[in-house]
């Protein structure tokens, strides 16, 4: 624990440096634009604090006394480290170097930004990603978070949002799917389909479709259930049934021809929808590292995802 007395004589240790090396209450006066007199009491200030003398006071000249020796020496190392945390603060501000720490949901970490991985450590070897799965409500303080990135149509009022694109959930098969089972042309008809769900939680196989003023909330059934986007896209690919994922974890299948879209001309909504928004606390300082990261993925995401 740091003494409080300590902290009310640490400007006075910095001053009586400055005399020091300035040689003068006069010299020291003129950079500190006070006058010399408000200076020597300072020191006979800082002196009684002490209980040393730091000085020999004559009229011609200052010199300083052996204890008044060791006491510049360790406060000049005090002034040095001082000196150092300015400057790490300053670089933190223009190098972009350092630790971030990146959340995101699972789906959007491994389609969208692994791809983006090697490339920004490439431009910034200075700097350390740190990327983390969270599907669910986080908190970037809590969780020291730096940058988030959310799959919604409700952002954090609390945090800057940058909104980068949308999402949409498209209901996907395999063709081998469709030609055994057939096509389902209303949400309806899924009751007699196998349907791959998140196994997340137990309103997961309740399905919501919106097209125009209709409305259907509609339970489906699976053999196989797996909250791992690339997971149940395989298990789609391989024929076990329908699945519903984000565009851009299908994009690739669905132009490969391995997997074909199912009701295309009905909306799916879930808790993962909407906004792709990359969210981080508000700051007046924010360290370059942070920028860098949020500029490069603004960069390269924006045209991508719109």
């Amino acid at each position: 624990m740091i003494n409080t007395r300590l902290i009310t004589l640490l400007p006075d240790l910095a001053t009586f440096i400055l005399i020091v090396n300035q040689g003068s209450f006069t010299a020291a006066a003129k950079q500190l634009e006070v006058t010399p007199s408000a200076l020597s009491k300072l020191i006979t200030r800082l002196e009684k604090a002490l209980s040393i003398k730091l000085f020999e006071r004559t009229t011609r000249k200052l010199v300083i006394t052996p204890a008044g020796q060791r006491v510049y020496d360790q406060a000049l190392l005090m002034v040095n480290a001082a000196q150092q945390a300015v400057d790490l603060s300053e670089s933190d501000h223009t190098e972009a170097s350092g630790s971030i720490t990146v959340a995101a949901p699972e789906a959007f970490l491994n389609s969208v930004l692994q791809p983006l991985v090697i490339p920004f450590l490439t431009q910034y070897p200075e700097i350390e990603l740190k990327l983390r799965v969270a599907d669910g409500k986080i908190d970037l303080l809590r969780d020291r978070i730096d940058i988030a990135f959310k799959l919604t149509d409700k952002p954090d009022e609390n945090l800057v949002l940058k909104e980068i694109g949308k999402t949409h959930l498209r209901l996907c098969a395999s063709p081998s799917y469709i030609e055994k089972y057939g096509m389902p042309f209303h949400p309806n008809e899924l009751d007699t389909h196998q349907c791959l769900c998140l196994a997340e939680r137990e309103r997961d196989n309740i399905w919501d479709f919106f097209k125009d003023d209709e409305y259907h909330s509609l339970p489906v059934r699976g053999r196989y259930a797996v909250n791992h986007s690339q997971m149940r896209l395989n298990g789609v690919k391989n024929g076990l049934g329908i699945g519903i994922f984000h565009d851009f974890v299908i994009t690739d299948a669905l132009r490969d021809g391995s997997v074909v879209e199912v009701l295309n001309d009905w909306t799916i909504k879930s808790n993962y929808h909407g906004s792709i928004a990359m969210q981080y606390p508000q700051t007046q300082y924010m360290p370059a590292r942070i920028r860098a990261f949020i500029d490069f993925a603004v960069e390269h995401l924006s045209a991508t995802l719109n």
